[in-house]
């Protein structure tokens, strides 16, 4: 950022050294007043103007619309404050005067000294050029105005551009904003204020903009609306020159507040004297060289802070050293915003011309889909969604099955009582008795009883199926409408696709369920070995159960990994049946571990083979019979672009073309520079 320093007591201010060894720090000479034709500033054009010729090309491009910040001199001040005078001074034109806003568009002015006599002005905004000459220029600046702001008192962000090319102009590059106005007048907005605010605070706050803060001598400096804005953005006043004008209606301690600078000005003072009534430019440059040193108070003021001239001259060094600067912090960012661009385009779906486009388009995409769902349902690979937990499905589905697993359990637990044990095998047994043999074990007491229990927990499978698919559908549908996003008009029958296809399988898998339960029902068979070494250890604790029968009121038991103190007591009027009960009871406990290993086992087989049929077979003829089908229209419907691809595309593609362009103006300056450090 630039930055000043004080050179002496009377603010005679200097840029640092090192603003004085940059590449853009040009040698400029001021022609004395007394020279009719002299231009305000001589400058080295081939070095200066290639600067501002390729910013003014920049700005022209709109390159800000794409986030790159241009190095700037924005003109503020408070109504009235004799900004105009110091831009009619600048440039030698006549702009628009009279009561109320004069400024109501920000009003770029690119002076260009002319070698010629003849000077050439014209106007630029809504893409046209409006040639005018410097007996029309006011009344044509009130005219486009007009067509941009509207014909009241409204103000507009939308800027005009007026371009100056006149023998003794300086070569600058300035942007004019509306002067600051707290009160509405002349059927002005209510919110006119705000309005301002808004426009003035978007043109300085960027750290590369030079702010020209116009000050009139009859006023506080402190208590000035301009002061406090820039203040807000520019606390140090490293970016801020100010002009002091009316210096000849307030001459009495200028010099003492041009040298105190209570208002932090980092860049300076420079003190002028606008034209007054009909002088000319060059009189009135006289008659201010006159003033200066002349008057009692005025000639006191340093000289290299005096003049229109000295304004010039400290303008066009600021801004030749600020676009050098600039320039390499621009490179960088359009390079930035290329890469981002190109990177979203690679990113959007491509533009399909054919029904061959959208047929290699769409498979693409469900292929893309489909291996997707292979790695996160089937080979348990994260790598798409690594902190999105709910996407890790082989973990999520072996959790849903442990707790399926441990519910049904539960559910076995809970049938156990310490206040009736045994008594529902005792019940079962006396209804199956029948002549035979003593001490005899029905079959049908095993099955009637194992039937109920399997009755009992039939809801939770149902329920543990509910639940998979629905997660699995969940899970479907994120990733299919994560690959579909760019084809929004694709979503509703994508989504219509896999409902379809879930119920279905969801049925196969109840079916499934439905069908283990009544194979369970059926009958008692397993070729576990387990079953038989996991009874005989029940069976072990008989002996002990008999002999307490008679004497204790309850026991502790092992029923299958599960320690109880369950009451026996109950028990000594079914002595003839007890034996034969608790036999039962651990035939039951044995088998009902294999029941349920075979329950869980058997989902924990038929979910990965369902999903894996899903996967490979079932998504995509699904989804191709939806988009494909005698209804579908799929492929013509991925053809209809939907308006926000539409939109974002011609965005992207109208900020490349903006981008390159740009590329090209900067390629050739950065040259240049790079020659002038050399």
């Amino acid at each position: 950022m630039l930055t000043s320093k004080t050179a002496d007591s009377s603010n005679n201010r200097t840029m640092t050294p090192e603003a004085e060894t940059s590449p853009a720090s040009l040698h400029i000479s001021t022609y004395q007043y007394n020279d009719d034709v002299a231009p305000l500033v001589s400058t080295y054009n081939d070095q200066i103007r290639p600067l501002l010729d390729a910013i003014d090309k920049l700005r022209h491009l709109n390159v800000m619309k794409e986030g790159i910040e241009l190095p700037t001199i924005v003109v503020v001040g408070d109504q009235s404050s004799g900004k105009s005078s110091v831009l009619e001074s600048l440039s030698g034109i006549d702009l628009p005067r009279g009561q109320g806003i004069c400024t109501r568009v920000p009003l770029i002015m690119r002076l260009q000294h002319h070698p010629t006599p003849d000077p050439e002005l014209y106007l630029e905004y809504h893409g046209k050029v409006v040639h005018t000459n410097e007996t029309y220029v006011a009344k044509d600046i009130i005219t486009a105005t007009d067509e941009i702001a509207g014909n009241k008192k409204d103000i507009s962000n939308t800027p005009l551009t007026l371009v100056v090319k006149k023998r003794g102009v300086p070569d600058l590059t300035m942007v004019d904003l509306p002067g600051i106005t707290r009160v509405p007048v002349h059927g002005q907005p209510e919110d006119i204020y705000e309005q301002i605010s808004g426009i003035i605070m978007e043109y300085i706050q960027p750290q590369d903009s030079i702010i020209l803060n116009v000050l009139s001598a009859t006023v506080d400096f402190p208590t000035c609306e301009s002061i406090r804005m820039s203040r807000s953005v520019d606390p140090t006043g490293e970016r801020t020159l100010a002009v002091v004008t009316k210096v000849d209606k307030a001459p009495e301690g200028l010099l003492e507040k041009v040298t105190a600078d209570d208002v932090n000005i980092g860049l300076g003072y420079v003190c002028v004297r606008n034209r007054i009534g009909n002088e000319s430019y060059e009189q009135a440059r006289k008659e201010e060289a006159k003033l200066f040193q002349t008057h009692p108070l005025l000639s006191e003021i340093d000289k290299s802070i005096v003049g229109i001239s000295v304004l010039a001259q400290k303008l066009v060094q600021i801004q030749a050293i600020g676009i050098a600067r600039c320039l390499p912090d621009i490179v960088m960012k359009i390079n930035e915003k290329l890469n981002q661009n190109m990177s979203q385009l690679k990113k959007m779906p491509p533009h399909l011309s054919s029904v061959t486009d959208a047929l290699m388009s769409f498979m693409g995409i469900l292929g893309s889909a489909k291996e997707s769902m292979m790695k996160i349902f089937i080979r348990g690979e994260f790598d798409e969604y690594p902190d999105e937990k709910d996407m890790h499905c082989t973990a999520r589905m072996t959790e849903m099955l442990n707790e399926f697993s441990n519910e049904v359990q539960l559910k076995w637990e809970n049938k156990e009582s310490s206040d009736d044990f045994l008594m529902e095998e005792i019940g079962v047994l006396e209804e199956a008795i029948r002549i035979g043999l003593p001490n005899f074990l029905p079959r049908s007491a095993f099955l009637t009883i194992l039937q109920r229990t399997l009755c009992e927990i039939s809801n939770i499978p149902v329920e543990f199926v509910h639940k998979v698919w629905k997660y699995i559908e969940k899970v479907v549908l994120l990733v299919l409408m994560h690959h579909f996003e760019n084809y929004p008009q694709l979503q509703s029958s994508t989504r219509r696709a896999v409902q379809n296809l879930i119920a279905k399988m969801k049925e196969q898998s109840l079916d499934r369920v439905m069908e283990n339960l009544e194979m369970e029902k059926l009958t008692d068979y397993t070729c576990n070995p387990e079953y038989m070494s996991s009874w005989t250890h029940l069976m072990s604790q008989e002996g002990t159960f008999m002999s307490h029968l008679t004497y204790y009121c309850r026991l502790d038991l092992d029923l299958g990994g599960l320690r109880r103190t369950v009451e026996i007591e109950h028990l000594r009027q079914h002595m003839g049946m007890v034996q034969q009960a608790f036999d039962l009871r651990m035939r039951m406990i044995a088998y009902w571990k294999i029941v349920r290993h075979r329950l869980v086992d058997s989902l924990g087989l038929h979910l990965p083979y369902s999903v894996k049929n899903l996967v490979y077979k079932g998504i995509d003829r699904e989804i191709t019979n939806e988009f494909m089908g005698p209804h579908g229209g799929g492929l013509e419907r991925m053809l209809e672009e939907s308006p926000s691809v539409a939109t974002k595309r011609e965005r992207l593609n109208h900020s490349n073309k903006v981008l390159r362009e740009a590329e090209v103006v900067v390629a050739g300056i950065t040259d240049q520079i790079a020659a002038y450090a050399n």
